[in-house]
């Protein structure tokens, strides 16, 4: 037979007895653990939040001792910028001056013995050239090469003992560091130019004094000698060099 309970239920004890509170326990104990929770992140976020605002300040005093690093050092900062800036000025300075004495001194160094010089100008610039006055008097002069030489260059008025001299004169002076190019604007011999002053008697008397050719076999040259390649900044103020050579004694004049 099935065995039948004769208690009443509220009666009832063990595992038999019926739930008489209900679901409300379980839903109590899951906000007790849900509040647990949110007051564990809570906690952990103003945690959070207080390392942030430690951080911030210290972050606030570093940039506050930096800037007063900087600010002491700033001196020390512009001196440098200027002294920077001072570097470039004499570096362009120093590239914009052409070594006119290293290049006197190799001419000295390679001018052969059969020839000599009358008149020698240096220039930085066709404009200073033409400011010197020199070229425009003398027999040749340069001045129509000079124009085609934008930089540095040497117009020189000599004499040689002939042709060859003169040729050999040319070839020494390419040997000049720097030079890029030599242009010949006269080269004549005695009699051409004898011949050529009988046509007038001022052209003539103007023409004696800067004339070196005392013997008929001896050549009066105009040349000029470009250096093309030097970095010179070209300017219409630069300062030409003139020089005139001595005039041959009158011991040379009275040979033969």
């Amino acid at each position: 037979m099935r065995p039948v309970n004769l208690i009443p239920p509220e009666e009832r004890r063990g595992s038999h007895a019926p739930m008489r509170t209900g679901p409300m326990p379980y839903l109590l104990v899951g906000a007790l653990a849900l509040a647990l929770v949110g007051v564990a992140l809570y906690v952990l976020a103003g945690n959070q939040v207080s390392e942030r605002k430690a951080e911030v300040k210290q972050l606030k005093e570093e940039v506050a001792t930096t800037q007063a690093q900087a600010e002491e050092l700033s001196a020390f900062t512009q001196f440098q910028t200027l002294q920077q800036q001072r570097e470039l000025t004499i570096g362009s300075l120093a590239d914009s001056r052409f070594d006119w004495e290293r290049v006197m001194r190799e001419l000295s160094l390679i001018l052969p013995e059969d020839a000599w010089l009358v008149s020698l100008n240096a220039s930085a610039s066709p404009s200073a050239a033409s400011g010197s006055g020199e070229s425009g008097g003398e027999v040749g002069g340069g001045g129509s090469l000079r124009g085609f030489a934008a930089g540095p260059a040497l117009e020189i008025i000599g004499c040689a003992d002939g042709q060859k001299s003169v040729a050999g004169f040319v070839t020494a002076l390419k040997d000049i560091d720097g030079v890029t190019r030599v242009g010949v604007e006269s080269s004549e011999l005695g009699e051409e130019s004898s011949s050529s002053a009988t046509g007038g008697g001022e052209a003539a008397a103007e023409g004696a004094n800067s004339d070196c050719r005392t013997r008929d076999f001896i050549a009066q040259f105009s040349l000029i000698v470009a250096f093309d390649a030097a970095p010179v900044q070209v300017s219409p103020t630069a300062e030409s060099v003139t020089t005139e050579a001595p005039e041959e004694s009158s011991e040379s004049e009275g040979e033969g």
